[in-house]
């Protein structure tokens, strides 16, 4: 494994990582409908979910390939970062909703609408973050260990399939029902909830599946991998 490769994918994990989560909170107030061919339970024919759950999804196939490639420690110092690096966003867009419109600037109305997420929903972001993604990060090495470095796909796939399950339920529990309800607002019902998390989860886990392919391929461009997947980081 080059110095060189090493450090060119530890910059484009960690951009890719921070351009998805950035693109994640300041996409989460749009509610996506995706119609298909068949009609499921809860959902019905159609899966509904939040916008960020695109851009979400992404953030684990990065932390996935920097936990392979440079291991534990470093890969939870990044999910940490990440989280605290959250709230300079939320500063940034909120002060820059608050300060005064020139003549010439698109709606000050519009543009709160659109980058101002509410209370509830940057409360339940938050908490499903931070649980979520540390928790990624320890069952994708917990099964490393289990199995000796292999079988990539197997840690790749449990690890953000699990993460992506308690992020589904903490933010959709948090910032639709919970903060709403402590706060004094209106929480959705329950069959709307439930269509929201089931949605968005099957959703997530596709992505889980449809990724492994990519984090071989990173993988092996960037680190010094065998047939199995597997890479020798450094901790």
């Amino acid at each position: 494994m080059s110095d060189s490769s090493l450090a060119t994918g530890r910059v484009a994990l960690i951009a890719l990582f921070v351009t998805a989560l950035v693109t994640a909170q300041l996409t989460a107030s749009k509610v996506l409908a995706f119609h298909i061919p068949v009609s499921l339970p809860v959902t019905g024919s159609t899966l509904v979910m939040p916008g960020a759950a695109l851009a979400y999804a992404l953030t684990y196939f990065a932390t996935d390939c920097y936990s392979e490639l440079y291991g534990r420690r470093p890969a939870q110092v990044v999910v940490n970062v990440g989280f605290a690096m959250n709230f300079v966003l939320l500063v940034l867009v909120w002060s820059t909703i608050l300060a005064p419109a020139a003549a010439a600037s698109v709606d000050p109305g519009a543009f709160a609408t659109v980058l101002g997420s509410s209370t509830s929903i940057v409360l339940g972001s938050l908490v499903a973050y931070v649980v979520s993604q540390n928790w990624d990060v320890l069952v994708f090495h917990a099964l490393r260990e289990r199995t000796d470095g292999a079988h990539l796909w197997l840690r790749n796939v449990a690890s953000t399939g699990t993460s992506q399950a308690i992020d589904t339920v903490l933010f959709v529990g948090i910032g639709f029902w919970l903060a709403p309800t402590m706060l004094g607002g209106n929480a959705l019902p329950a069959s709307v909830l439930a269509s929201l998390a089931v949605g968005q989860y099957i959703l997530k886990l596709l992505i889980a599946l449809v990724d492994t392919p990519f984090v071989y391929a990173a993988v092996g461009l960037l680190g010094d991998s065998d047939a199995r997947g597997t890479a020798r980081p450094t901790n």
